[in-house]
């Protein structure tokens, strides 16, 4: 399901992960140079800003393409990674291979291409990274110092999720406030506190229009991708295939979470939100906070028959020095946000789109 509503706002928006796209919307424009920034101003014809993101094959990449083409034109959105593409991709609008590690390869693209925002969503997430350590730092912290350079020098609007993980257990678990204690134990966790520090100073030091939210589990039904928040995408997969689930948390482990309608939403208008609105540049941003054993109590409307058990692992560390609830009243005063899923509404749309395209076309494999 993707989303619909056009934003608006002033300012360009430069990369973020994963490549997006988009073609210029008629009205009329003027495009104003700041030291830090360009900025965008309706007066006649519009010009929309030209959009990089990084990463763009992943959970969130195609998704935020898709709802940025919808609003700036097809165009206007270039989806990268370093991963062949489906046809579909292809043919959805520009694509375009991007090596987070290659810099000169990176300038190449900010240059013929003149973008505007980058959207970054190159990364090794959670589980995946413990895995694989000196990976996950080449791609999470030498990717990040790439792109976070490449903005400056080309004075781009840039976007950073970070995430929950980037809390520890000495954090403040329920609720967490957007300023406390983070010390994470996971380099996925460290690696997006580095990205949010090294964000914040090139924004302090050179003027970076940095932006970065922190986003809790987000939940789709493209399959599950290596995540500790995962297991409420991969239950929605195995319970419409076979009836059956087993969970690696424990039935009571509170965690945030938010569909990837809100969260896509929540990037675009952050991305578009005046600067002078901005009291800081990263901000928790959530929609609920719920238990396997509440998921499945809610799914179990729809497929009575659904067998959880439960077998924690590593993972269960994880989840347990994260967040349970999310305090994000900063992001709702300062630029509105306000989120429009619930559990129910989520495990609706969830079982509906799941089944769609996937366990009825035999692709429920996960």
């Amino acid at each position: 399901m993707i989303l619909k509503k056009l934003l608006t706002g002033s300012g360009s928006v430069v990369g973020l992960v994963r490549q997006l796209g988009g073609s210029g919307v008629t009205t009329t424009t003027t495009v104003v140079r700041t030291s830090q920034q360009q900025r965008f101003f309706s007066i006649g014809k519009k010009s929309s800003p030209k959009i990089l993101i990084t990463g763009g094959l992943g959970q969130l990449g195609t998704e935020c393409a898709k709802l940025l083409r919808g609003t700036y034109g097809e165009d206007s959105v270039i989806l990268s990674d370093i991963i062949k593409p489906s046809e579909e991709i292809v043919n959805s609008g520009p694509y375009i291979f991007a090596d987070i590690l290659d810099f000169k390869g990176l300038q190449k693209i900010v240059v013929d291409h003149r973008v505007d925002w980058i959207i970054h969503f190159s990364a090794l997430l959670s589980a995946i990274g413990e895995q694989n350590v000196p990976l996950a730092v080449r791609v999470n912290i030498e990717g990040l110092h790439n792109v976070i350079e490449l903005a400056k020098q080309y004075k781009l609007r840039v976007f950073v999720p970070s995430t929950i993980g980037a809390f520890g257990p000495d954090s403040p678990r329920n609720p967490t406030p957007n300023v406390t204690i983070q010390r994470p134990r996971t380099i996925y966790g460290v690696s997006k506190v580095h990205a949010e520090l090294i964000g914040e100073y090139y924004h302090h030091k050179f003027g970076l229009d940095f932006r970065c939210l922190r986003f809790p589990g987000v939940i789709s039904s493209d399959p599950p991708g290596g995540g500790t928040t995962d297991y409420a995408v991969a239950i929605f997969f195995e319970a419409l295939k076979s009836g059956k689930y087993e969970c690696y948390l424990k039935p009571d482990t509170r965690l945030p979470m938010m569909y990837i309608d809100d969260c896509l939403r929540s990037l675009h208008e952050f991305m578009t939100a005046p600067e002078e609105k901005l009291e800081r540049r990263v901000y928790n941003v959530t929609a609920m906070s719920f238990t396997p054993e509440e998921l499945v109590n809610e799914l179990a409307k729809h497929i009575p028959e659904i067998h959880v058990s439960y077998r924690p692992d590593s993972r269960q560390a994880i989840a347990d020095s994260w967040p349970q609830v999310f305090d994000d009243q900063d992001a709702r005063r300062d630029w509105g946000w306000q989120h429009q899923y619930d559990l129910e509404k989520l495990v609706s749309l969830m079982v509906k789109d799941v089944r769609e395209n996937y366990v009825n076309k035999g692709l429920s494999n996960v």
